[in-house]
């Protein structure tokens, strides 16, 4: 089975638990829901160049599953992409 790493959560070091079926990875991480505080870029690596993927908007959703560096990399459920955004922009989903 082919993995789409803009529609899958797997790297090389890290996958997202719902795909422990279909990927070995050293270590697997379950998704935490957060909300956009404010929009911002879902963006295609961590780079301050990194290609824009789409933009996410005030109260979309965004499974983390990892946070690190003030980045957070993960998927935005709505669009089924995959990438990263700056953590000062996501709020814990209450």
């Amino acid at each position: 089975m082919r993995i789409d790493p803009r529609n899958d959560a797997a790297r090389r070091d890290l996958a997202d638990v719902r795909l422990a079926d279909r990927v070995f990875a050293p270590h697997y991480a379950a998704p935490v829901d957060y909300v956009l505080a404010a929009p911002a870029p879902l963006l295609e690596s961590r780079g301050t160049d990194a290609a824009p993927l789409a933009q996410l908007d005030t109260g979309d959703r965004f499974e983390v599953l990892e946070l690190s560096a003030g980045i957070a990399w993960g998927r935005a459920p709505a669009l089924g992409l995959v990438g990263y955004v700056a953590a000062d922009r996501l709020k814990p989903l209450s």
